[in-house]
């Protein structure tokens, strides 16, 4: 189990820890997206971390996005109403991301050696898609949210984190 405590024992706010889950998952979309430029470029052996790195960043962004959506953005909204519009066009940005994620782990699951460089070019499209969103979803959420997180004391949450800030399964 993962603990909200840094290596020196000190206690680190729930919107800084949201920060680090986010730069976790700009980097491993950094690494999905290297994987599929080393499969676009012939290197076939690395076909399976595309795979297995699409399925793991694409189930770690949606539980990230869910638990924000059901927990994080329903005590936000609760303790501090005046972010409820914030907290409601950062919710519509989860269901686009959702799609597409979907889109893309169809299309990943359907690279394989005699993909043409066009199935390619669509995958590279869904990811290009998936970074521009993500990455202004997360600096929008970033300048919202994370000093009213940082205010929250919530011991649940302390004691065993929630799923959005989770790095892994």
């Amino acid at each position: 189990m993962e603990t909200p405590f840094q290596t020196d024992d000190r206690l680190t706010a729930f919107g800084n820890q949201l920060i680090q889950v986010h730069n976790w998952l700009r980097k491993e979309l950094a690494r999905l997206d290297d994987d599929l430029e080393s499969v676009a470029a012939g290197r076939a052996e690395r076909l399976r971390d595309l795979r297995a790195h699409c399925l793991t960043f694409c189930s770690a962004l949606t539980r990230h996005h869910t638990g924000e959506d059901g927990g994080a953005f329903l005590v936000l909204a609760e303790e501090f109403p005046e972010l409820r519009p914030a907290l409601e066009e950062l919710a519509h940005d989860h269901g686009v991301m959702t799609g597409i994620i979907e889109r893309l782990e169809k299309l990943v699951a359907g690279v394989g050696p005699g993909t043409s460089q066009d199935e390619i070019l669509d995958v590279q499209r869904e990811l290009d898609g998936l970074t521009a969103i993500m990455e202004t979803h997360f600096r929008y959420e970033e300048k919202r949210i994370v000093e009213a997180l940082n205010s929250l004391d919530i011991s649940e949450w302390r004691e065993s984190k929630p799923p959005f800030l989770l790095k892994s399964h």
